[in-house]
């Protein structure tokens, strides 16, 4: 049954509880201001210490005799004390008239240091003269050796900070000379021909998976490729480097888009189907350049991969069609079919990589799709492959955030011919 609070203590606690403030009350006024757990110390209005308890002066390790009457309150500062003191604290007790929790330290025998938290207080007399300043002084020690460990955890979480980002721009670095190690440093002059190509990384902390590729087969045909391999990461750019190698050596052995297609095919469902499989898409095609007519016969074949967009000079621009194909390395033996368009002065051939077209774009976050590009394109058919590349580069910066996967360009086309000047025509 509990007890109400009106009802009376038992007789046995409430002897215990007499006992414990008789013992109390035997303590007198200067006992307790003697051994208090905190310093206590009396100065005049000029900083002379008139009265200081015993726990303040075992602290500094000093007797009363070398403190009272001969030492000031600043005497016991540090020479960092001092200066706040008679800058801050000093200003603040005669406007104030107290001021509580101000951290210095203390100045104590053989040199050493006590950090404490000073509370003061001015004592005046009846008209409200100034007669003397108490001070209170805590032991700031525990409370100092734990803001020193946050401090060093605090320089510790910042030196991982600063080692971790080192760390991450330095795989940045790695990553972008990787994936530069994967694609062409440049493209080469082709004759009677102009390429331009571009890349956009959406990640620069992970490799992507897109390629391109452009390179002689004779001193006539000029062969050209661009896909995507499944996936990002170290394995697609591994998938990507024995992508690139094995479509110029097939095109070496047979130039015929179909058969690069079919001899990569090959290599990469044998080298992946018994474990993690790895698959791509890709267009390949061979060029030749008719010097004489001003135009570039050009036969290409897909893997799965979005169609080629060609752009006519009269203001028009097509999707190529390359039916029959399929992803590369998923089945034993896909067939793979060509397409064939001949390009004229002013045309322009567009391969690209579907982080343009899957692009998302609007409040709603629409893909940007094959239309939007074809009729993007049709602004575009009066420049040449450079401006195109250019153009498409503003394109793909326009979609900000909702560009997030790795785009690849490459664009080959046949320039205008140079303008003849006047008077210098061939009749």
């Amino acid at each position: 049954m509990c007890r109400t609070a009106h009802d009376p203590p038992p007789e046995g606690e409430k002897a215990a509880t007499d006992a414990a403030f008789t013992t109390l009350l035997e303590d007198t006024a200067d006992e307790l201001y003697e051994s208090a757990p905190c310093g206590y110390l009396s100065t005049l209005m000029d900083g002379t210490i008139a009265k200081v308890n015993a726990t303040l002066l075992d602290w500094l390790g000093l007797t009363r005799e070398d403190v009272v009457g001969r030492k000031r309150f600043t005497d016991l500062l540090t020479v960092g004390g001092k200066l706040y003191h008679e800058t801050h604290f000093a200003p603040l007790l005669r406007m104030q008239g107290k001021v509580s929790e101000i951290a210095l330290e203390l100045k104590g025998s053989g040199g050493r240091r006590l950090p404490v938290l000073i509370s003061s207080t001015v004592k005046t007399s009846g008209d409200g003269a100034p007669m003397l300043i108490r001070t209170t002084v805590f032991d700031a020690r525990q409370r100092r050796a734990y803001e020193n460990e946050l401090l060093r955890e605090r320089r510790a979480a910042e030196e991982a900070r600063r080692q971790a980002e080192a760390d991450r721009e330095r795989l940045r670095e790695a990553l972008a000379v990787l994936q530069q190690s994967l694609l062409p440093a440049a493209l080469p002059a082709v004759p009677g021909m102009a390429a331009a190509s571009y890349y956009h990384t959406a990640s620069v902390d992970r490799l992507g998976g897109d390629f391109y590729d452009l390179f002689p087969l004779d001193d006539k045909r000029w062969a050209f490729f661009l896909g995507d391999v499944c996936g990002k990461g170290p394995q697609a750019a591994a998938v990507t480097s024995l992508t690139r190698h094995t479509l110029r050596a097939a095109a070496l052995h047979d130039p015929d888009p179909a058969a690069a297609l079919t001899t990569l095919n090959t290599v990469l469902h044998e080298q992946f189907t018994s474990g993690d499989p790895r698959y791509c898409t890709a267009i390949f095609g061979v060029m030749e350049h008719d010097a004489t007519a001003g135009t570039t016969a050009v036969r290409l074949a897909s893997g799965g991969h979005p169609p080629a967009l060609v752009l006519r000079a009269e203001g028009r621009a097509d999707y190529l069609p390359t039916p029959g194909g399929l992803l590369i390395g998923v089945l034993p033996d896909p067939p793979f079919t060509s397409a064939e368009t001949t390009l004229g002065p002013g045309d322009t051939l567009l391969l690209y990589t579907d982080g343009l077209t899957e692009a998302r774009i609007g409040p709603h976050r629409e893909l940007y799709g094959d239309d939007a590009l074809r009729s993007f394109a049709v602004g575009c058919t009066h420049g040449g492959a450079h401006e195109l590349i250019s153009a498409l580069t503003g394109l793909l910066a326009g979609f900000g955030e909702g560009l997030d996967d790795d785009t690849a360009l490459l664009a080959l086309g046949v320039p205008h011919p140079p303008a003849v000047p006047r008077g210098h025509e061939v009749t």
